[in-house]
């Protein structure tokens, strides 16, 4: 039983460490602290992966090379069936949720998240868990200071994370890759749980 941990941002070198990128940003964290080496470029699927075991469970990390709103073109080369869906694992980001905040999800809405709509559209199912990563600033008391409008959204989810929001998220990726863990060895609704 693999399972299937899918970072969704937008590949090259202008795209790196932009909010856009967060999901893709987790998940080379997650395989780096597991100690997952070797990523190899997969052809068929137009991303990068690396594998690694958790425990007796095998694990597969990709990074789609699509744009995001083609993500599911890449994520559906590893996830064959509606049933292989139920072990797949999405990370994307989320203007609701301020930076230092994630929340699992399990067969939801796309919430107008373009490169989960495409991997919904390809998979033909919502039966996977999302990993939903806060990109959005806030106040000191902790309000969120959420983008509005379409093309200041546009610009803002393209724009780089500040030094301070990096540090920030990085303490972040740490919890993520608890609850990823927790996910592939115990389920995620135990991980909704504790981490939600």
């Amino acid at each position: 039983m693999v399972w299937v941990i899918a970072g969704l941002g937008n590949p090259g070198e202008k795209y790196i460490s932009t909010r856009h990128n967060a999901g893709r940003m987790a998940a080379e964290f997650f395989a780096k602290i597991m100690h997952f080496d070797g990523w190899r470029e997969h052809k068929q699927s137009k991303s990068r992966a690396v594998g690694g075991m958790i425990g007796k469970t095998t694990v597969a990390v990709i990074l789609p090379d699509t744009f995001m709103n083609k993500s599911g073109s890449a994520v559906v080369k590893f996830v064959k069936s509606a049933k292989s869906a139920e072990r797949l694992i999405v990370m994307y980001d989320d203007l609701d949720l301020p930076i230092g905040k994630f929340k699992i999800s399990f067969d939801r809405g796309s919430g107008g998240h373009k490169g989960l709509e495409s991997v919904m559209r390809t998979l033909k199912t919502k039966r996977f868990t999302r990993i939903r990563i806060g990109v959005s600033p806030s106040t000191a008391s902790g309000e969120i200071r959420k983008p509005e409008g379409k093309k200041v959204v546009m610009n803002f989810i393209l724009t780089k994370f500040r030094a301070h929001e990096l540090e920030e998220l990085n303490r972040m990726f740490k919890r993520v890759a608890q609850a990823l863990e927790m996910i592939v060895t115990e389920g995620p609704e135990r991980a909704m749980n504790v981490f939600n």
